[in-house]
């Protein structure tokens, strides 16, 4: 179990103030925002701690409004909209400084039966054994890579991800707007589904943002780009064991209007659909100041 794994689960147990009112921290890094799957993570968190343990999240929808401020605690307001007889549905609102920095709506529902199937895993993927670790792609890499990606891959994080595609990471050619990265967490998730969901959340957010810009030869890290996450849906279809890796596969249909739209598909090593997910995001450019 790594330091930042433990922190990742330290920040996901939220502190209760009250009925419908909880208080999460974020790590001490020198991350200038919060994370956005972290807001995700812990407003999912908030939700279930007033949901009957029988019932399940399968969808959250959520809107990023205001970076979140890393030195204060975010307060998590829940309102308890429906408990129906097999869907319950909860909104969340975070708050900082006196203002909304996040909502999201999650539904959840009782287990059922009933007509089921799923699209494949891609089959020409390597397995995530044969690919460069980060610490291997910093020792090829490093002085190709711009500073900013250089900086992502020193810091340690919970999540270790291995991108199947380098292009992206060393060049600037236009690619095809989509990718396959092998992604999981860098210490055991405890056996407890609510948990496991908020993690899936806290993840997902990771590297989606950065698909919708290959088509253009960039970056989120260049530094002529301000990108943010503006909205992240998400849809739990299996739960699954964090044991193993995951294959996130991504593509982006669309960048238009200084946004940029991404999907994803969370599968199992084994082939199970565990998620799907789907973001837009802001992709700015930044004009060079007037001489």
């Amino acid at each position: 179990m790594t330091q930042a794994m433990n922190e990742l689960l330290g920040i996901l147990d939220l502190e209760k103030l009250e009925d419908n009112l909880f208080r999460g921290r974020s790590p001490q890094t020198d991350w200038q925002r919060v994370f956005g799957g972290q807001t995700i993570a812990q407003a999912l968190v908030a939700a279930q701690r007033t949901v009957e343990p029988d019932r399940h999240v399968h969808s959250l929808h959520g809107y990023f409004m205001r970076p979140g401020d890393t030195k204060l605690p975010i307060i998590y307001e829940v309102d308890r909209i429906r408990d129906g007889s097999s869907f319950t549905t909860r909104r969340v609102m975070a708050v900082q400084h006196g203002h909304a920095i996040f909502s999201l709506e999650a539904s959840f529902h009782l287990d059922e039966g009933g007509l089921e199937h799923q699209i494949p895993m891609p089959l020409d993927v390597p397995e995530p054994d044969t690919l460069l670790t980060q610490r291997d792609l910093l020792e090829k890499f490093g002085e190709a890579v711009p500073e900013g990606i250089k900086l992502y891959w020193q810091r340690e994080r919970p999540i270790e991800m291995r991108p199947i595609m380098l292009k992206h990471y060393t060049s600037r050619e236009r690619l095809e707007p989509n990718q396959n990265i092998w992604i999981r967490t860098t210490g055991p998730v405890p056996n407890d589904r609510a948990l496991r969901a908020a993690v899936l959340a806290y993840l997902s957010d990771m590297t989606l943002l950065d698909t919708s810009t290959f088509a253009h030869g960039r970056a989120i890290f260049d530094r002529d780009i301000q990108a943010a996450s503006l909205d992240h849906s998400m849809w739990f279809h299996r739960s699954h064991p964090f044991d193993d890796w995951m294959l996130y596969t991504q593509d982006s249909p669309s960048t238009q209007g200084a946004r940029g739209f991404t999907r994803g598909s969370l599968f199992a090593r084994d082939g199970t659909l565990i998620a799907s997910v789907a973001q837009e995001g802001l992709i700015r450019l930044k004009r060079s100041p007037a001489k």
